[in-house]
């Protein structure tokens, strides 16, 4: 629908009972009848109207006046083109408005009343059985590139439901761990792969099922051969393949619909060619979902057709096995509903997903817009009355409103008008701050000049009634949210005393769905969502795809989706949304009503602050922060602070372990002069020691500041070494997203010399504990010891487990970012160490450590030469000689590390090209 009328533009005056011309002021009638009182209209936008033309000028002609009667030709023609060009095929749409509006209307017959929205409930798939499975998915794939597999792990991870894919026909994983299951349900992407499993395996895989109760999601995969009344091996039911199907409806009486409602029938056409249909005859099997041929390819001359089973539950009457099959993939858009029903179901809802879903829509730049494009009184006026409806629907429902307020009254009369009604209305929605004057925070470089443009805001929100106390605030463009810019987060405490804000573009803006949450500087940043609205989206007609494409985001496709995933919803609209078109009102109250025939989703909505505590008391694994690099983000480039260059990021990490050599390594690598280490720390000296503490959360402008580019221009390799990253649970997580082409440098010695060294390195700076208890006291130290104890033992036994550590960093790092420094080596022949180094890192040119290190007799190792006859060696604490470690001391740790040895050497022989080093085999021999 256009919503064109073809009322003409001009209407001849006189009885609507006939056609007339003019002439010297006076009406002629013309003795040609109209049947609609005006214009003879036809489709091609004139023909009528040249009848009645041809009409006037045979009457005028056979009057005198032809002058008159050409004058009144050229008028009516004039006006035919002006009519044709406007309505038909204008050139000038820009100066016409077409009433276009859209009506939110989903034909739901549990919306229409037809079935009441009460007799449909959620039901709850947990039983005993529950407690034997973990809440996994193991899901085999053909490749580790099918696209269904992609889009099952896309799906899992949408809706954070763990998972582990292994290629089907290689041997089954682990599959109990003691007496409970590792997995709650199994998934095949081509259920082909679980008929044809060689009999060892799939006798493991079934047993493992029945004892567990866990349950099969199965896909029939399409194939270029066509099946008819195929037999899947060795069941009772039969597959039609390669279908086209329209019109799937669901079975309302399936026990497994808990997420999903059978509201109605998914009329049309149904996506792809390759449908599979299923026919049974045993009581196990029960349809799920039903669809239709499509009558387009098999004309069924008005004969009804039986529908067609496309998804089948069986309830396990047969084997003892339960299981749903799909015969079709993930594209429809109704099947991703049924999968993760499916995944609740055969769990014993452990795998179930909460039903409450709460819903905030964000209104930004309220005030801010080109004439011509800002909000009317009649929008205002759509805009409150639409709210309550939605309010109906959603409890608590109010549109949230963000304010510049310098482009206040920036509008034109009417515009103006509908800025004062806003403030009219001002309790009827709730509010909160944008800039004052809509300018990017991260391109204030001084607090006190971003602090002063919120305070303008401020007052005019005073002055104007609106209230300041929303504690939530959204940044223009998202600047300055993620990459942090530290000053926004200074002055909207200072200013607002903001507690939460909402951000897309962390840590991406693509792909939606792994956007997340953080805390920074005690402000809660929630992921925030599009609706597929855009800021310039003002009429129906300029959508990008039209109205389909917009009604296939609302009738089950993107955000659709995106509430169904998400337990906490902030969708970002503007101002130009609720104009014109005011296609947000449209979205929204519309998808509203799809998910209500759609799902038993409970749908709410509360202010900002309630939502971010709910949010976080759902996923209190999203409080820390991730820090990436803004560089690997052209978005995040154009919204980061105009001061910082990724440049000076360091190239390279030393990472420890402690007292294994990496001061000495840090003193070497600074000799070099194509080689340059961050700024020294006032607290912690040369280490930064950013990723494992405190100070991670201080941001990423923080720890850049250790990092100055270089005045000269020079691109030196930087680096960073903090001896405590290498055992650090988080830390090469947190190292990866900021710096993943980082080189990893560690240096290792036998573990037991490295505790040993670590209890006499703080004894001798004063440790009561230490000092108080022998070596031996604190490595045998039991869980039940003063827990300043027992960190202490931890402290000396942990970070000896070089290979559980290092698998860590290997879960991030390649193994050619690895390289591994064998610490007695760098003690005994530094040179060398240093220039296999430099190969590792290619530096050019190579720098001679041969005629810069020396070793000093006195001091027990090598020291960096500054004269002829003088060294300048590490401090006094540095190479100090320490009585050797008792004898029990030695046994208790040889057995200890026995495990951990022998793990890394079977690592180092994976890693390849990574000699085993003779303090290895010396406390393997040892042991043995």
């Amino acid at each position: 629908m256009t919503g064109l009328e073809t009322t003409p533009l001009w209407k001849p005056s006189g009885s609507p009972q006939s056609e007339n011309c003019i002439e010297n002021g006076h009406v002629i009638r013309s003795p040609i009848q109209s049947s609609n009182g005006g214009f003879i209209t036809s489709n091609n936008g004139g023909g009528g109207g040249g009848n009645v033309v041809m009409k006037c000028t045979l009457y005028l002609l056979k009057s005198v006046n032809f002058r008159r009667c050409v004058a009144a030709l050229v008028l009516v023609t004039v006006l035919l083109i002006c009519y044709y060009t406007s309505v038909v095929n204008s050139p000038f749409p820009n100066f016409i408005h077409r009433d276009t509006r859209p009506s939110p209307l989903v034909n739901c017959r549990m919306i229409n009343g037809k079935v009441p929205l009460e007799g449909s409930t959620a039901p709850d798939h947990r039983s005993e059985a529950r407690l034997r499975i973990d809440p996994k998915v193991l899901v085999f794939v053909e490749t580790t590139y099918s696209r269904l597999g992609r889009d099952i792990a896309e799906l899992l991870v949408y809706n954070r439901i763990k998972y582990k894919i292994e290629v089907a026909g290689k041997s089954l994983p682990v599959l109990t761990n003691l007496d409970k299951g590792r997995y709650g349900v199994i998934v095949f992407e081509n259920f082909d792969k679980y008929l044809h499993m060689d009999k060892w395996n799939r006798e493991l895989l079934d047993k493992y099922c029945r004892e567990y109760s866990v349950g099969i999601v199965g896909f029939i995969s399409a194939s270029e051969e066509t099946l008819v009344g195929a037999q899947l091996r060795g069941f009772p039911i039969y597959i039609h393949t390669n279908l086209r199907l329209r019109d799937a409806s669901l079975n309302p009486l399936s026990p497994i619909l808990r997420l999903t409602r059978a509201g109605d029938t998914a009329w049309g056409a149904l996506p792809g060619s390759d449908w599979a249909v299923f026919q049974h005859n045993h009581s196990t099997y029960e349809p799920l979902e039903w669809a239709q041929r499509n009558t387009l390819d098999y004309p069924t001359d008005g004969i009804v057709q039986p529908p067609l089973a496309t998804v089948v539950q069986d309830h396990g009457k047969f084997d003892g096995i339960q299981r749903v099959l799909f015969g079709a993939s993930l594209r429809f858009w109704l099947h991703r509903l049924l999968f993760l029903d499916a995944l609740s179901y055969l769990s014993h809802g452990q795998l179930s997903l909460s039903l409450n879903r709460m819903l905030l829509v964000d209104i930004d730049d309220i005030f801010v817009g080109e004439r011509g494009t800002r909000l009317k009184p009649d929008d205002v006026q759509a805009l409150i009355v639409t709210q309550k409806r939605l309010a109906s629907l959603v409890p608590g429902f109010k549109f949230n409103l963000g304010f510049s307020g310098k482009y206040f009254h920036h509008g034109n009369h009417d515009e103006n008008l509908g800025d004062d009604m806003l403030l009219r209305n001002v309790d009827q929605f709730n509010w909160f701050s944008h800039m004052w004057n809509h300018q990017q925070p991260h391109l204030y470089d001084n607090l006190t000049n971003l602090v002063s443009d919120m305070m303008l805001n401020k007052e005019f929100a005073r002055d104007k009634g609106i209230p300041v106390d929303s504690g939530y605030s959204v940044s223009p463009h998202h600047s300055g949210v993620y990459p942090a810019h530290e000053l926004l987060y200074m002055a909207w405490k200072k200013v607002w005393d903001i507690k939460v804000t909402s951000t897309e573009e962390y840590p991406h803006l693509r792909p939606a769905r792994l956007r997340r949450g953080f805390i920074h500087r005690n402000i809660m940043v929630l992921p925030r969502q599009t609706c597929g609205l855009f800021t310039h989206t003002m009429y129906i007609d300029r959508y990008p795809g039209g109205r389909e494409k917009l009604d296939e985001s609302i009738q089950g496709g993107e955000l659709f989706q995106t509430i169904v995933y998400n337990p906490i919803n902030i969708f970002m609209t503007h101002m130009s949304n609720y104009g014109s078109d005011r296609l947000a009102l449209y979205t929204f109250e519309s998808v509203i009503k799809f998910l209500q025939c759609w799902t038993n989703l409970k749908l709410t909505s509360a202010p900002p602050l309630q939502l971010g505590e709910t949010y976080f008391k759902l996923h209190p694994d999203e409080v820390d922060p991730v820090w990436g690099n803004p560089c690997d983000d052209v978005r995040h480039i154009k919204i980061w602070s105009r001061n910082k260059s990724c440049e000076s990021l360091p190239r390279f990490l030393v990472i420890g372990p402690q007292k294994t050599g990496t001061t000495a390594l840090y003193t070497f690598l600074s000799m070099h002069p194509s080689i340059a280490s961050n700024l020294p720390n006032p607290d912690t000296f040369e280490e930064i020691q950013f990723f494992n503490g405190i100070n991670y959360y201080r941001g990423l402008d923080w720890y850049m500041n250790f990092f100055p580019v270089q005045s000269n221009g020079s691109a030196k390799y930087m680096f960073e070494k903090s001896a405590t990253y290498f055992d650090g649970d988080f830390v090469p997580k947190r190292a990866h997203a900021l710096l993943p082409k980082a080189k990893i440098i560690m240096i290792l010695i036998s573990p037991a010399k490295r505790a040993y060294s670590w209890y006499e390195h703080i004894k001798a700076h004063g440790d009561l504990i230490a000092n108080n208890h022998t070596f031996y006291q604190v490595i045998t130290a039991s869980d039940s010891a003063p827990r300043a104890l027992k960190d202490l033992r931890n402290r000396c036994l942990n970070p000896g487990k070089y290979a559980q550590h290092m698998e860590r960093w290997l879960a991030y790092y390649s193994a050619q970012q690895l390289h591994i420094i064998d610490g007695e080596q760098l003690k005994s022949n530094p040179v060398e160490v240093m220039m296999e180094l430099q190969r590792f890192l290619k530096i050019t040119p190579t720098f001679d450590y041969s005629s810069h290190l020396r070793y000093d007799a006195k001091k027990g190792f090598y020291c960096q030469v500054v004269g002829e006859t003088r060294n300048k060696c590490l401090g006094k604490s540095k190479g100090r000689q320490y009585p050797p470690m008792d004898e029990r001391s030695q046994k208790i740790l040889q057995r200890y590390y026995l495990s951990h040895n022998t793990a890394l050497v079977k690592l180092l022989k994976k890693l390849g090209s990574r000699p085993v080093p003779q303090w290895l085999k010396d406390d393997l021999s040892t042991t043995s």
